[in-house]
């Protein structure tokens, strides 16, 4: 049957996973960054230290730190119950078992919680949700989608698809999808139709191979940006 979710849950990756999902350079890191649907991801507190320039959105940033912690913790015991059972569908090579699996996104997770609410008062975590962002047009370089879109292709349409990259585009110079794979493991059946239409547009599309596989068969990510 394969990892099923009922809804999209907070569920968060480290910065170095962020590097190598979404091959980014240190040119990539020095740019003005968005985060999209990047939940209690460590990405954006980790750069910020660093001196990057980094934006997360996401709809969970209206609660406080003690709901989404209460949120994290629902989702935790749900999500280690799915990969248990689903153990074979996952390359344990970097992240060696389900039970190191869970201290590692704990550990992003919790370096999140610490992070929040002085980055929610700096204006780098802001409660919004695709397909409608609260900025203005090529208000950043590169805007990246983590296990949203494409992943939850049982939960999100077509049309929200395509609405969501569209603003994207709107709001950044170059989109990056990652991963390109369903949470069952198999190839998004919506991934052909945007990649058609964006070409259709003048866009340059690109499924380019990442430094990175944790579902099984889930190395590549999608890039879209002006040619």
């Amino acid at each position: 049957m394969g990892f099923t979710l009922d809804k999209v849950v907070p569920w968060g990756r480290s910065y170095d996973e962020y590097v190598s999902m979404f091959n980014l350079t240190e040119k990539d890191l020095s740019l003005r960054i968005l985060g999209c649907g990047d939940g209690p991801a460590a990405f954006n507190t980790v750069l910020t230290k660093r001196g990057g320039s980094v934006v997360s959105v996401d709809p969970v940033y209206v609660f406080d730190t003690t709901r989404i912690r209460s949120r994290i913790a629902e989702t935790y015991e749900t999500v280690m119950i799915q990969m248990h059972k689903n153990q074979g569908d996952y390359v344990w090579k970097d992240i060696p078992s389900v039970e190191q699996l869970g201290r590692i996104r704990m550990s992003a997770m919790e370096d999140f919680l610490a992070d929040f609410d002085s980055g929610k008062q700096q204006g780098r975590y802001i409660a919004g949700e695709l397909p409608s962002l609260p900025f203005g047009n090529e208000q950043f370089d590169i805007a990246l989608s983590s296990h949203f879109l494409f992943l939850y292709s049982a939960h999100l349409s077509t049309e929200f698809h395509l609405r969501a990259l569209q603003e994207m585009l709107r709001v950044s110079c170059e989109v990056r999808v990652f991963p390109l794979l369903t949470l069952g493991g198999a190839s998004s059946p919506y991934l052909h139709t945007m990649n058609e239409y964006f070409v259709e547009k003048g866009f340059g599309v690109d499924v380019m191979c990442v430094p990175y596989e944790f579902q099984r068969g889930g190395n590549e990510m999608l890039v879209i940006k002006p040619v």
